[in-house]
């Protein structure tokens, strides 16, 4: 029987009993190993958590860094624009500066000057007023500049003003005593006879007045003298002669009749432009034709036309070439005062 037992059964036994010896080892190894694994895993996991918040922190910081970087941009675009705003505000206050100082200069030099600015404004209303009075004979406007002119000069109660006073004085006094006519009444009587011609009857539009008187004595007669009358009339209608008393009649169609008013109205126009540039010949002539076309070519027998011939004929007579005084006295005084002292300086 001992003889059968193997000799590697006789060697395994010491193996098993360090076996059994070495198990609480392994086992703390095992434990150590396990231990050491575990604190390795979470390690890793914190490192990796580590990681993840390091990245994403510095997606954060890049983000920041990007609107950072955005509201620099914005920052340094809206600091351009404030310089050039700045610039531009620099600039308009150098203009303005600029303006005040030549306004300041202007004042200075006006108030300097007070005395040559009040010349120079009177003798541009003088001047106006001799146009005026030259062109349109308008005497009211010449002695209301005159009177103005003094008005200025007395409320500055210089006493070198008192010589061109006097000069204004006479000029006022030859202004007042001048005779003449209205002529911004004549004017506008000439502007109601232009505003008449299209309700001037014409000449071939008149009807002969015995059919009138006829009507009325048939009316008195009896029945039957008033059929045949009136038969008779439907036949002498239908052929009619009409004496217009005149030795040239003229027929006219309706486009000659509109031009024949228009030219009309023309030459009174340039009758009342004639009368304001007080030229005597083309006023009486342009009135002379108007007043030959009226009783050429209108009714004289109707109203309006006989009372347009007399405002003609009343116009012709009252003349256009009146002679007025002039305020040349004044103006040249105001211009000699003006020029004194740049001589003497």
């Amino acid at each position: 029987m001992q003889q059968g037992i193997s000799p590697v059964s006789a060697s395994e036994r010491p193996r098993r009993r360090l076996g059994r010896l070495a198990s609480p080892a392994a086992i703390g190894f095992g434990l150590v190993a396990l231990l050491l694994g575990w604190q390795w895993y979470d390690s890793r996991a914190e490192q990796n958590a580590l990681r993840e918040e390091i990245v994403r922190r510095l997606r954060d910081v890049e983000a920041d860094s990007r609107d950072a970087r955005l509201v620099a941009r914005q920052a340094q675009e809206a600091l351009r624009e404030a310089q050039a705003k700045l610039a531009q505000l620099e600039l308009k206050l150098a203009e303005s500066q600029d303006r005040q100082l030549a306004l300041e200069s202007l004042y200075q030099d006006l108030s300097r000057n007070r005395d040559e600015w009040v010349i120079a404004e009177i003798e541009q209303i003088l001047t106006l007023a001799s146009q005026q009075l030259q062109l349109a004979g308008n005497v009211r406007a010449a002695l209301g500049a005159l009177q103005t002119a003094d008005a200025r000069l007395a409320r500055s109660q210089r006493p070198q003003f008192l010589p061109l006073r006097s000069v204004f004085a006479r000029d006022m006094e030859r202004l007042k005593a001048a005779p003449g006519p209205d002529f911004s009444d004549l004017a506008s009587r000439i502007d109601q006879l232009v505003a008449s011609v299209d309700s001037l009857p014409l000449a071939q539009d008149a009807r002969p007045g015995a059919a009138v008187e006829i009507g009325a004595a048939r009316g008195q007669a009896g029945f039957w003298e008033h059929l045949g009358g009136s038969l008779l009339d439907e036949l002498k209608d239908l052929v009619r002669i009409q004496n217009t008393e005149r030795a040239d009649p003229v027929l006219l169609s309706p486009t000659q009749v509109f031009f024949l008013r228009e030219n009309l109205k023309l030459r009174l126009l340039n009758a009342r432009l004639a009368l304001l540039a007080r030229d005597e010949v083309i006023y009486r002539n342009d009135l002379k034709a108007a007043a030959s076309w009226l009783e050429r070519y209108f009714d004289t027998r109707s109203h309006a036309t006989s009372t347009a011939i007399g405002s003609l004929n009343r116009l012709s007579a009252a003349g256009a070439s009146v002679s007025l005084p002039s305020i040349a006295e004044s103006l040249a005084a105001v211009r000699s005062y003006k020029t004194a002292p740049r001589k003497a300086s």
